[in-house]
């Protein structure tokens, strides 16, 4: 089997439409279909919920939950709260440094731009508490093809050290 895409990403919100009108207003995402049932279809567990679906261009959904009955949003406290995100592209740096200074002037904090070598991103949270980056790539093909040639290495002597190998230390120098 050959996956052909993602059809959707889920998580969780506080609030549907607060979460619908957020995107569409801040990262311009189209609304694009809600789902609200009674019963949950796969388990029929009596559990109401608005499932809402967002456009995230080129074929690709993110989309969010709104579960009145259920306790708080929460989030793992064991991970940092840098590591779960949703990372979207953008076409440019000025596309990634209008959108930085369009959601400060929202009021919404930004870090960054950040300098991934290969890309340039800022970081941001939504009103549901979940860590969104905007993503630029800057990288060359020579940089991606390094890069390429050194992910079984890397992986493997991670898998046996749990220490950063130095495969691609030429990213991030000092």
């Amino acid at each position: 089997m050959k996956l052909s895409k993602i059809h959707h990403v889920a998580y969780r919100c506080k609030d549907a439409k607060q979460t619908v009108e957020w995107y569409a207003k801040h990262l311009n995402m189209d609304f694009v279909l809600a789902i609200a049932e009674d019963l949950v279809p796969s388990t029929k567990a009596p559990d109401p919920y608005m499932h809402v679906f967002l456009d995230a261009g080129q074929g690709n959904v993110l989309a969010f939950f709104e579960l009145p009955n259920s306790p708080a949003m929460g989030r793992d406290e064991n991970t940092p709260a840098w590591v779960q995100h949703i990372a979207f592209e953008v076409d440019s740096l000025q596309t990634l440094e209008e959108a930085k200074q369009r959601l400060l002037q929202a009021g919404i904090d930004v870090v960054g731009p950040t300098n991934h070598t290969i890309f340039k991103s800022i970081y941001f949270f939504d009103p549901n508490g979940h860590r969104l980056e905007l993503a630029v790539n800057i990288g060359t093909p020579e940089m991606y093809q390094k890069l390429d040639a050194c992910k079984w290495e890397m992986l493997e002597e991670w898998s046996q050290t749990k220490r950063a190998p130095k495969h691609a230390a030429w990213m991030h120098p000092e």
